[in-house]
């Protein structure tokens, strides 16, 4: 699912650098490091600075400004595009931007270094695109003393640990190699390795060429999920602006679910693929408008919620050390704007 876009999100999952310098690699034609801190003017009259990066879940932005939804809400935006989650991260935390589209994962380390920010709105889910080969492993518990290949950034770790877990293994139970998720689809498929942690469009054809296949996936998980970060201040200044962007991302989701064809090649324009490339790499990914918000990702009592997804990813960068103490479930995130919409 995965095509080149996908793979430069991912491959700089690993080199997230959380220093104050940006290097933005598509600046935007005015300044507003952070349009809901300005004194001299209302704030529906400031734009608000929304960022993403190359992930095909993301695109319900890029339709929404295409089609010029969020125009037809009364919004002025000011789009930012990152060529990698690394460079996003640190343009946020430098105050560059109002809105984030990012993995929860990064969401939960950003917390770490700034209570402020706050979870609002589940993206996607994704859905197949990522997953485990193996060769001759029939169950979890197959993979003791094995060789596996993953790259050692949090949402490949956390994939792992919830398949070994179904085994009663942890990492320590095996031979584990770290390195890029392309690399370990190759080290599969010239038989260096017994398992490996990849995505599409390399994992398919690694498993088939390395005599394996697919073991476990994300397929109807909640494993790995793409959200969007403010920070509390926005909240309280701007929450009729935010409803109003979720609506108009709303309306973009809903053709994009739709496989709406227009919308297909606005996405594809901006991630430079075909409309029928966006469609295939959509398969992999579960995409959630603002009624999936309410009934699925922010509803503790649906086992596939957010809730769930951040509670397992907190605990495993807290297992891995990626960050440095607990943090309380609840202050991760704020389910005001979806619920109000």
């Amino acid at each position: 699912m995965i095509k080149l876009s996908g793979w430069i999100r991912w491959v700089f999952l690993g080199f997230i650098s959380l220093a104050l310098t940006v290097a933005c690699t598509q600046q935007p034609t005015t300044t507003a490091p952070d349009a809901s801190m300005s004194p001299s003017a209302p704030a529906q009259s400031q734009p608000l600075v929304s960022a993403t990066n190359n992930w095909v879940g993301y695109s319900s932005h890029h339709v929404a400004v295409g089609k010029d939804f969020f125009t037809q809400e009364g919004l002025k935006i000011e789009d930012l595009f990152f060529q990698s989650n690394s460079e996003e991260i640190t343009a946020f935390l430098a105050g560059k931007m109002d809105l984030a589209w990012l993995t929860s994962g990064d969401a939960i380390q950003m917390i770490d270094k700034d209570p402020s920010i706050k979870i609002i709105y589940l993206v996607d889910y994704s859905n197949g695109s990522d997953g485990i080969i193996g060769r001759n492993i029939n169950s979890p518990q197959d993979a003791k003393g094995k060789t596996i290949a993953r790259e050692n950034v949090l949402f490949t770790r956390v994939l792992l640990q919830a398949y070994l877990k179904k085994g009663g293994l942890t990492e320590s139970d095996a031979k584990v190699r770290d390195m890029a998720s392309a690399e370990a689809a190759t080290a599969f498929a010239t038989k260096q390795v017994d398992l490996a942690v990849t995505y599409e469009p390399f994992m398919a054809k690694a498993a088939a060429q390395g005599g394996g296949e697919v073991i476990f996936s994300t397929k109807d998980t909640n494993l790995i999920a793409d959200v969007v970060v403010v920070r509390d201040k926005l909240i309280q200044s701007r929450k009729q602006d935010l409803l109003a962007y979720f609506k108009a991302v709303d309306k973009a989701a809903k053709l994009l679910k739709a496989n709406d064809p227009e919308a297909l090649k606005i996405a594809g324009v901006k991630l430079g693929v075909t409309a029928d490339e966006i469609k295939s790499q959509l398969e992999g990914v579960k995409i959630f408008d603002i009624e999936g918000n309410k009934t699925i990702g922010f509803n503790k009592d649906d086992p596939n919620s957010l809730i769930g997804n951040l509670d397992l990813t907190a605990k495993a960068a807290l297992e891995f050390k990626i960050i440095a103490k607990p943090i309380p479930l609840e202050s991760m995130y704020d389910d005001s704007i979806v619920k109000s919409s």
